[in-house]
């Protein structure tokens, strides 16, 4: 009995620490203001791609499309201004290791698909200062713009996602529809997010102009019935 009890405490050690590996829970709480977390449901959906035309996804939310991102240099710029682009917002932190285990796909992504009006945005969740960014960025040999997002917009993007952790990434297509979210860095959730992101650069799934249905809402929420989403554990480091 004793052998038993000893088998079963180290178990429930190894099931906490490997699912500390697929993210960081609670978005990085920034010192510019509060972030409002809210919890996925028991029942929340993520990390597939729906089996859909891309006229049935709706547009990515107004707030954050209209929202000025600040870059590393100064300038601002906004989601909408991206339009004809396809873009992949990446929510992340220096801190967070899931966040670092997902970066070599970015990377990857951003390379293979950068002719064909394809770009990451890295949206650092923190309230780290340029050089410690850029120092963290060379390290990692990024190749994709690296921004701050601001409370407000971290806000707005996980009202969408339904979820408090890092990384976590929003797919938006050439006419500004979300296709896709992905939270965690689970390995096989970004094959999916490879898949789906080639797909959607190379226009695979397109509804005829014939066939398009009305749009929902500009502010209503993608869609996610197939999901597979890992719940993170761990608790990130704050400031």
């Amino acid at each position: 009995m004793r052998a038993f009890f000893s088998n079963l405490v180290l178990f429930i050690v190894f099931a906490v620490i490997f699912s500390g590996l697929s993210a960081c829970s609670g978005t990085a709480s920034s010192q510019r203001g509060p972030v409002d977390e809210t919890a996925p449901p028991a029942n929340a959906p993520s990390n597939a791609e729906v089996s859909k035309k891309r006229s049935e996804y709706p547009p990515i939310a107004s707030a954050v499309a209209t929202a000025d991102i600040k870059s590393l240099d100064g300038s601002t710029f906004k989601v909408a201004d991206k339009m004809g682009s396809v873009i992949l917002l990446n929510l992340w932190a220096t801190w967070c290791g899931p966040c670092r285990a997902e970066m070599p796909a970015l990377v990857r992504m951003q390379d293979t698909h950068r002719n064909q009006g394809f770009e990451v945005i890295g949206l650092n969740t923190d309230d780290e200062t340029p050089d410690e960014i850029n120092t963290f960025a060379e390290s990692m040999n990024l190749n994709y713009q690296i921004v701050w997002a601001d409370t407000q917009l971290q806000s707005s993007l996980l009202k969408i996602s339904k979820f408090p952790g890092i990384p976590q990434s929003f797919l938006i297509d050439r006419d500004g529809n979300l296709r896709g979210v992905f939270r965690g860095a689970n390995p096989a959730d970004i094959r999916k997010m490879e898949e789906l992101v080639a797909k959607v650069v190379n226009g695979e799934g397109v509804a005829s102009e014939q066939t398009v249905p009305q749009p929902p809402p500009a502010d209503s929420e993608l869609p996610l019935e197939n999901d597979t989403m890992d719940q993170p554990k761990n608790k990130p480091k704050g400031k």
